[in-house]
């Protein structure tokens, strides 16, 4: 077994392979069916290396399955403990398996320093989308006290701050910046900032913003995970490469053979031991590759995307969903949408091309309101008059 194809596989995770697989096997009839059409027997899959005969199944397969065979594709144990379920984009639903910490972030946690003392700010969204009960699930694993910020409301999120004591926060990165910046022009008083620890994840974190941020927070910590699997990694200290927790199996792929890789960047890919949702070889979309960091294999974090979706504000847009909400828009010649940075933070325009004769600000109106309600993002709205031949959603952020 090579050490860079899986991370360094440990022990735990050797052992609960084969019994993953062959319990998946037994109890997820998709899951057998996938087996059979990749002409994998399940006995076969006795340790980490093994996986690499299993094809890597993308999100779009997840989508497909459950489209034709909902909510969860038959990918779910009939007798799974299921105690939420989520719609993320696309839609694809993901259940919440029973039992403390499910989704498996304490280990981030832990590294920022977070203990039962704490009170903790949760400032990622908790309705529909799992981010939310994720880290709430996770922090009362811990025993904290969980304020749940969600999503807006910084004048609010900013008292809470001085009136509850907050000492710990999750949640982007540019959203930190956000309350920090809302604290100083509520003219709080200073004394009653008691922000310790910040873990962000979502979005990247340059060195200038984790700078700022730590001017305020003493430790700013950057984890990864994603809605189908949880946490994937996190840092120790700042700038080291994210630490792949035991639990999981987290391998870089070759883009075109999807074999495990151990140079050069590949796509993330994802085996999850728990065997009531097989979540084995689960292509994250996700790009990154393996640093030696004292001996010790890490994740580099997230160095690009496969394919067309982009990551907005810690959540996917794809141009697949984009154009199902677009489609029920009357008075629409054209429109793409434009994603850019400023001051840390995305930024999202959508530009529109009304029909002649139609109410030009009305179109753009039910544009902005399709865009909140069917895509759950806020955006600019500019209308043109015309739109040259280009992608439905273009990237224009650098990250330098």
């Amino acid at each position: 077994m090579t050490a860079g194809s899986s991370g360094g596989s440990t022990v735990k995770q050797v052992s609960k392979v084969a019994e993953t697989v062959s319990e998946a096997a037994r109890r997820v009839p998709a899951f057998a069916a996938r087996l059979t059409e990749a002409d994998v027997d399940p006995a076969a899959i006795r340790d980490v290396d093994d996986l690499a005969a299993i094809p890597v199944q993308t999100k779009d397969d997840v989508l497909t399955r459950q489209r034709a065979d909902p909510p969860f594709g038959g990918l779910l144990a009939a007798d799974a403990d299921v105690a939420r379920v989520f719609q993320s984009p696309g839609p694809i639903y993901e259940p919440q398996l029973s039992g403390p910490d499910p989704w498996r972030w304490g280990p981030a946690l832990r590294a920022c320093g977070v203990t039962a003392s704490d009170v903790l700010l949760n400032c990622f969204a908790y309705h529909l989308s799992p981010a939310g009960a994720m880290f709430d699930e996770a922090a009362q694993a811990l025993g904290c006290t969980v304020l749940p910020g969600g999503v807006g409301n910084l004048d609010l999120q900013a008292q809470a701050i001085s009136d509850l004591g907050v000492t710990a926060y999750v949640g982007l990165p540019s959203y930190l910046r956000s309350l920090i910046e809302r604290f100083e022009q509520a003219e709080l008083d200073p004394a009653r900032w008691r922000l310790r620890t910040a873990l962000v994840t979502g979005e990247p974190l340059p060195d200038d913003l984790r700078q700022a941020l730590a001017a305020w927070v003493p430790t700013v910590l950057m984890a990864y995970g994603t809605a189908e699997t949880g946490l994937l990694g996190y840092e120790t200290s700042p700038g080291d490469g994210l630490v792949v927790p035991d639990d999981i199996v987290v391998q870089i792929c070759d883009l075109d053979t999807g074999q495990p890789i151990d140079e050069g960047e590949g796509q993330i890919v994802v085996t999850a031991l728990r065997a009531e949702y097989p979540l084995v070889r689960f292509g994250t979309g996700d790009l990154s590759a393996w640093r030696d960091v004292g001996g010790e294999r890490r994740l580099a974090g997230v160095l690009g995307r496969v394919g067309a979706a982009v990551k907005v504000r810690g959540m996917f847009l794809h141009p697949r969903q984009v154009e199902a909400a677009m489609r029920g828009v009357s008075g629409v010649v054209s429109y793409r949408f434009l994603v850019d940075r400023i001051d840390h933070r995305d930024q999202l325009r959508c530009e529109v091309v009304p029909e002649p004769g139609t109410d030009a600000n009305a179109v753009a109106s039910a544009v902005q309101e399709r865009i909140r309600s069917a895509l759950r993002f806020t955006a600019d709205i500019t209308l043109v008059t015309e739109l040259d031949e280009s992608e439905l959603i273009t990237d224009q952020r650098t990250w330098e």
